[in-house]
């Protein structure tokens, strides 16, 4: 296995926080990957990590559906509509610089951090019937809880096409935005959030990764990305596991402490 068989391990925690998140570890893995190759165009960089998540996605996306957490019309809606912004996004990443890519990157980060530890969660409010535009879900999982929630698909859809782009574009996943999105914005519950949004990520990561194939980014990078990968499928495996256990209110907690730190440095790399 060579000087690579670090990669593994590295996958590994990627893996297991990434799913236990819902982010599919992009966030994490790109910092990391832009620190150890410092002088790697970006689309080579975002191409290696949309890999990682795609598997890391997957495998979590397995997980989840044996909880019975994954909300698939809605996922399958929300998917579609991140595919023409995750082709876009990743067409888009060898235009830009590497100082100005690590400068968005960091910034993303931290305003998504400050966002949810300001941001209060609020109960939705309870309807018989949902209001004109409205949706309502419910989900009862494996364990036997009933998850019921009402929200408005556009809004989803609109969120989802911006999603796709930008975490296409800086190859962090998008579930750093979705797994907020869909809690804050359309009142889906932590737990349902979390394994609906890996499972949109595993749709939107394999597109993202068939552009950079496509043109010639990946084929630098397969190796590592395999090695990485190797690490998260095992270690998505462990962060499923380890999600019942946690409260959703420390999962989007966890979520915003992670960006934090992990902006703020990658922020410092650009300046």
């Amino acid at each position: 296995m060579g000087p690579w068989i670090w990669l593994i391990p590295l996958g590994f925690v990627v893996g297991a926080y990434g799913t236990l998140i819902g982010a599919g570890g992009g966030f994490v893995l790109v910092p990391v990957l832009l620190l150890v190759y410092p002088h790697d165009a970006p689309e080579l960089i975002t191409s290696i990590s949309l890999a990682v998540v795609f598997l890391n996605a997957t495998s979590g996306s397995v997980a989840y559906a044996r909880m019975k957490r994954i909300d698939y019309r809605s996922g399958l809606l929300f998917a579609a509509a991140t595919v023409p912004g995750a082709i876009l996004g990743a067409l888009t990443t060898e235009h830009i610089p590497r100082r100005s890519f690590n400068a968005i990157l960091g910034v993303v980060l931290i305003v998504i951090c400050i966002y949810l530890l300001l941001r209060p969660r609020k109960e939705a409010p309870r309807h018989e019937k949902p209001p004109a535009g409205h949706t309502t879900r419910t989900i009862v999982d494996r364990e036997g809880t009933r998850h019921t929630f009402t929200f408005r698909p556009w809004v989803g859809v609109v969120l989802s096409l911006f999603v796709g782009y930008l975490s296409s574009l800086l190859g962090i996943g998008g579930g750093i935005i979705h797994v907020p999105a869909l809690v804050h914005l359309l009142n889906f519950p932590a737990h349902i959030a979390t394994a609906t949004s890996h499972f949109i990520l595993a749709i939107m990561a394999l597109v993202g990764t068939g552009v950079h194939v496509a043109t010639g980014d990946f084929s630098h990078g397969a190796l590592i990305a395999l090695y990485l990968g190797l690490g998260a499928v095992v270690g998505a495996q462990l962060g499923a596991g380890i999600s019942t256990r946690l409260r959703g209110v420390w999962i989007i907690r966890g979520l915003a402490i992670a960006l934090g730190f992990v902006g703020v440095r990658i922020l410092v790399m650009a300046l």
